[in-house]
């Protein structure tokens, strides 16, 4: 698969990334105590179908040998991400919950995901669901041409405060586009004897950092793809498609209002 995206597959790249966008925000404007997560996928689900667009998780295998059940990875509290977004599970005032989605439009693939408030959270939430955010737009600002993939490593590292948030580093953002995951890795971290990528015009990139309240420790749970905090510390995970251009990043997948 080329890293190098053309000006066609951007373009549709863009208008996939504006569906799933529109998908997504139908999502999070439906979270709120009471809600299952079900109800959530089913809500996805539907923008994204109806649109003529396909969900590119579900059934999505990966390194797993049970396929992806659902459409929107929903990852509740310590769950990363990964999780099974066709549970029956319902959402609590003061949860903090992961939402995590893709699709095929016009054969190329974007993701995203933001994590949100469930009802009234408290301030530490917050400030974790804010400082995520942030350290992921460091990132995608960092993403210029002619640099290379270890600056948006050191852009997303250097934007946290480590005293406060653990970053996880058993899991990194990649490339996109033709496939799910693509190379490059995207490391939200320095070091770890990553190769050096230098960043061209056209590479599509899906940014992706994921901190926590505590450990930066992760381990898989019984179902066989929902992605835990070993120590049961909350955790929160923003992420973007980009499009690393002459101009500068551009964002493909714009990140909906969550009302932080």
């Amino acid at each position: 698969m080329a890293m190098i995206k053309t000006t066609e597959e951007i373009q549709a790249l863009r208008e996939g990334g504006v569906l799933l966008s529109r998908a997504l925000q139908a999502a999070v404007d439906a979270v709120k105590p009471g809600v299952t997560m079900r109800e959530l996928d089913d809500i996805a689900t539907h923008v994204i179908e109806e649109a003529g667009g396909t969900p590119s998780f579900k059934g999505y295998k990966g390194g797993s040998k049970i396929p992806f059940p659902s459409t929107v990875c929903i990852s509740v509290n310590e769950e990363v991400v990964h999780g099974v977004g066709s549970r029956g599970v319902v959402l609590n005032e003061g949860d903090i919950v992961g939402l995590d989605i893709g699709c095929w439009y016009k054969k190329m693939c974007t993701d995203m995901a933001v994590t949100v408030p469930v009802g009234k959270i408290s301030k530490e939430c917050t400030d974790l669901l804010i400082a995520t955010r942030a350290s992921m737009m460091a990132g995608v600002e960092a993403a210029l041409v002619g640099g290379d993939v270890r600056d948006i490593s050191a852009a997303v590292e250097g934007a946290v405060n480590q005293k406060k948030y653990g970053i996880v580093k058993s899991l990194v953002g990649h490339g996109v586009g033709h496939a799910v995951h693509e190379s490059p890795h995207v490391p939200n971290y320095t070091g770890g004897g990553f190769p050096k990528v230098p960043l061209k015009s056209g590479m599509c990139l899906a940014i992706e950092p994921m901190l926590t309240l505590g450990t930066d420790d992760v381990m898989t749970g019984k179902d066989g793809w929902t992605i835990v905090t070993t120590d049961g510390s909350l955790a929160a995970h923003f992420e973007v498609t980009i499009a690393v251009l002459p101009e500068g990043p551009e964002i493909l997948t714009p990140l909906p209002n969550i009302g932080l």
